[in-house]
Parts: C-alpha cells; structure tokens; sequence
C-alpha cells in the first residue's frame, strides 16, 4: 500500500513541477509550486521522516511560498495588470491544483487510517540536526551555496530596477 501511495505522491509532484516551469503566470507557478513542495512533504512523510515533512509544509510550502507571493503583489503594476489578472483568475484556472491537493490530502487521510503513520521512527531535532552535519555536510553546503548565489542574483537583478522606480 505504501509503494502505491508514494509512487502517486511521486507522480503529483513531478506533474506539479512541470506545471510550474510551463506556466506564464507566475501566480500559477507558485500554485503549482506550493503543491509540488507539499507532495515532497508527503514523500518524506510516507518514508518515516516526520519531522522532515513538517518541516516542508512549514518552511517551504508556507513561509517560503507566502515571501514569493507578497513579491509578486509589490511588483504590481497598476490598472493594467488588475485588469489582466482578473482575466487570468478564471474559475477553470483552480481545477488542476485543486485535483493535485485533494489527491494528497486522500493520500495523507488513507496513511493515518491505515495506521501506517505510526510505523516510521520518531526523530529528534537534534538526530536530524547530528545527521545534516555529519553524513549530508556537503550537500547541506553545496544547498546553502546555491541560496546564497540565488540571493546574490535576485539581489543584482533587481538593484537597476528599484534605482529607477526611484528616479521616477
């Protein structure tokens, strides 16, 4: 039963992130994103990893997420762009990460009837926190290396933008 729900978890998550680099909008991205990191949740959840897939749901799927959506609202650009994005909120637009989100949720619901929830083995923080530093040090680097050039980036790319929204 748990091959069949993480090969389902696994299928929502590729398809949520290819959604997501196919769309034009980046409302739409996030949408599917945020699905996509919550499918990673319940992946890591179905491997026994608790605390890892709380600490998905949590930091990416929701502090995460909400900092890209508050971006995209500052970076609004006026009548123009409402008018836009009222036609782009179509009811239709909801259906395929409505379809995606209740197919995890029905996952998530069948692990903790089946009882299965209570199978993995209880983590620590400071188990978690021995394991990133010991055995997964280079990876944890190599994520924290990537952060820091994506900031440094977004950073670079948007200083000439904010200097000339401030001349104007």
């Amino acid at each position: 039963m748990e091959m069949v729900l993480f090969s389902i978890s696994s299928a929502v998550a590729i398809f949520a992130t290819v959604m997501m680099l196919t769309q034009l909008n980046a409302v739409h991205g996030l949408l599917y994103l945020i699905l996509s990191l919550l499918a990673v949740g319940v992946l890591f959840f179905l491997l026994g990893a608790h605390f890892a897939a709380v600490l998905e749901v949590i930091i990416y799927a929701g502090a995460i997420m909400v900092m890209f959506v508050f971006v995209i609202m500052m970076l609004n650009q006026g009548e123009k762009t409402t008018s836009q994005e009222r036609a782009w909120l179509t009811p239709g637009i909801w259906i395929g990460p409505s379809i995606l989100a209740l197919i995890l949720f029905a996952e998530v619901l069948v692990v903790i009837a089946g009882n299965d929830a209570g199978t993995g083995q209880l983590v620590n923080s400071k188990q978690v926190g021995i394991a990133l530093y010991g055995p997964y040090l280079l990876a944890v680097e190599l994520a924290s290396m990537l952060l820091l050039a994506g900031l440094v980036g977004a950073y670079h790319l948007g200083k000439p933008l904010m200097a000339k929204r401030r001349v104007l």
